[in-house]
């Protein structure tokens, strides 16, 4: 009669657990960075506000009541109204709707462009000189008199081929996207250029690998905390232009209302009503503030140097 089997040790048995994911080990260290997470509750509960908060209160954000006009806080408008009597509250929802939309199309298009134009800058040598050049170019004009070309040149155009709204929007997110792709560029590039003499990028090439498949597969995975961090930086960055050219007046129509049309509207009232320009001016700077927050510490989660710690 044979002995049984002896039992597998601990460590053993530790062996044959899957791998931990990278991202949670990413997570945990997000956690750590008690700034991140306030900016993370912050930015979740402006989402919600702007998203939900209209299903919950049914103001119409243009209804005209002048009968209630420059009224201010209330149980009925807890913002109080404007000089045409539209709720606040409401117009601030969907003004921030608008924003957010604004900022996240905006980022997604400037970050596609930066990092497409990184990559080919980084991997191609040939490439890299004439586009790093353009680069320097765009980094060189002077952004808010480039924003006020593009919207005096093209409002009309994407108005007539969109309509009012949908063509102002197309027009901010195009102007912004393209005026803000070029941090992500050089910083893409930089990263691109270490990592294509890397071993495993050159085992792959040894063997007949296509630069496409290469690109794809090796190096983009590779680079994309840079990216992730650009991305909550360029939201902040187009929430911020967006208010300036609305602010301006260059943005959105009057009807249409965004953060920085309110805080337009608000600069007559500002000695009487000054809670006009408080509002929009508290969230978009909540807004920003938390985006930049999370980006610090998405920057220290994506670091391999700092979780390991």
């Amino acid at each position: 009669m044979t002995d049984a089997a002896p039992a597998p040790a601990a460590e053993d048995i530790h062996d044959l657990r899957p791998p931990r994911n990278q991202w949670w080990d990413v997570w945990d260290q997000f956690k750590t960075h008690k700034g991140a997470m306030v900016g993370m509750i912050v930015f979740v509960s402006i989402i919600l506000f702007v998203t939900v908060g209209p299903w919950l209160w049914s103001f119409d954000p243009g209804h005209i009541d002048i009968r209630s006009r420059n009224q201010g806080s209330s149980w009925t408008h807890p913002m109080g109204t404007d000089q045409l009597g539209r709720d606040i509250l409401a117009r601030m929802m969907y003004g921030g709707r608008v924003s957010v939309a604004v900022g996240m199309t905006a980022m997604l298009l400037g970050l596609l462009v930066g990092t497409l134009i990184g990559v080919l800058a980084g991997y191609f040598r040939a490439l890299d000189a004439p586009l790093m050049r353009t680069t320097d170019l765009f980094l060189a004009l002077p952004l808010l008199p480039l924003l006020l070309i593009l919207v005096a040149l093209f409002r009309d155009v994407l108005e007539g081929v969109f309509g009012q709204a949908m063509g102002v929007f197309v027009l901010i997110v195009v102007a912004i996207a393209i005026t803000s792709w070029m941090q992500t560029a050089r910083i893409v590039r930089g990263d691109v250029l270490a990592l294509k003499e890397r071993e495993f990028v050159l085992a792959a090439r040894s063997i007949g690998t296509p630069s496409r498949r290469i690109n794809t597969r090796h190096i983009l995975p590779n680079v994309m905390s840079p990216i992730m961090v650009s991305a909550t930086l360029g939201i902040a960055s187009a929430i911020i232009t967006e208010s300036a050219l609305s602010f301006l007046g260059l943005g959105f129509p009057p009807d249409f209302p965004t953060w920085g049309r309110i805080l337009y509207d608000g600069r007559d009232w500002i000695e009487q009503y000054p809670a006009r320009v408080v509002w929009p001016g508290v969230f978009i700077s909540l807004t920003v503030l938390s985006v930049n927050y999370i980006g610090d510490g998405l920057r220290d989660a994506l670091d391999p140097r700092i979780r390991g710690r």
